[in-house]
Order: C-alpha cells, then structure tokens, then sequence
C-alpha cells in the first residue's frame, strides 16, 4: 500500500510573524528557500508515483525547489484555508476584537469553514488514495493538517490537534488496512 507524504511549504515572511496566510500569493524567505532545497535531500527516500501541489507560490517553489517541480500537478484543492475576513491577521490582533477566539472551534467571517477544508482535503486523499505508488502532496499548514485528521477517519476540526512546522514531513500509510500516521511534522535539517 502506498504512503502519502505531506510536505509543509517553506518559511514565508507571514509564518514568522504569524499572520494567516491563505490566499495571499507570497514568496519564501531565503531561511525558507534553502530548507525548500534541503527538502529535496529527505525526500530522495521515495519514489514518487504522483507530486501534487498546491497553486501558491510558496508550495509550488518549495516543490521545484526540492527537484519535483516538473513532475508536480497543481490542484487548487492543496490551496490553504480561505482566511476570509481574517487574512493578514494574527490571532493576537483578532483576540482583541475576539476574546478566546480559536480558527478551529470558531471560524472565519466571510472565509471557508472548517469542513469545507476537510472535503478538499477528502478529495486529495482520495486521489492519493487512487494511486499505484507513494504519492507527494506539497501545499500549506492548515490544510495538511486537516488532511492528517481526515486520513484517520476524524472530522476536520481535529486537525488542530496536529501541529506542523515549516518545511516539515509527514508521511501517512498503512498498518494492515488501517490509515495510520507513521511520521508527523519531521522537520529535522
């Protein structure tokens, strides 16, 4: 049975300062462009069947940048979370408008939900799932995350349960016939 190898973009000015990056099309950081590169090294174990990508520059780079950008097939299903209203925000600077607000538990006003995160992922993983051979999905934080919980049968919102670095592996396989995660946030280099 194949694997399935979530890799977390790299570092973008965004991620370090914490603010929601959803559709926001931006750029690795230099830090980011050299752990995309040191990706291709840790990802010489497989041999992938299938690349996908999210269309975002910041997944699409660190694909090319890790040696699979030729072989990559973008599908706007790997896009982050629609942030709506809260793109650009921090949680921080959203917390002082709303006390204890939580992205998981309480959503986005004018973005998507966390459920329809969770049918794009099902939909990723169904492709994956569909096969013959290990598969590479490059696209963002929260969206892998939710696609960790949905591979385990779990609705999307437990997700949040997931933490994920930048730059990071996760790989999702098999016991038997039973979807497991054999490796979560692997961000060692």
């Amino acid at each position: 049975m194949n694997q399935i190898v979530l890799v977390r973009h790299g570092e973008t000015e965004w991620s370090v300062s914490g603010q929601h990056t959803g559709n926001t099309d931006i750029a690795l950081t230099d830090a980011g462009r050299r752990r995309a590169e040191a990706l291709g090294t840790r990802l010489a174990a497989w041999s992938f069947a299938r690349v996908l990508s999210s269309p975002l520059r910041r997944a699409l780079d660190s694909c090319r940048l890790a040696g699979l950008g030729e072989r990559a097939e973008v599908t706007d299903d790997l896009r982050e979370w629609d942030y709506g209203d809260y793109e650009g925000r921090r949680t921080v600077d959203i917390r002082e408008e709303r006390p204890g607000w939580d992205l998981w538990l309480h959503g986005v006003p004018g973005g998507e939900t966390v459920d329809e995160v969770g049918r794009r992922a099902d939909r990723v993983l169904d492709v994956a799932r569909g096969t013959d051979g290990d598969v590479a999905l490059f696209a963002h934080g929260h969206l892998l995350r939710v696609a960790g919980a949905r591979w385990m049968g779990l609705p999307a919102v437990n997700g949040g349960h997931l933490g994920l670095s930048t730059a990071a592996i996760s790989v999702l396989g098999w016991e038997r016939e039973r979807p497991v995660i054999h490796r979560w946030n692997d961000d060692a280099g």
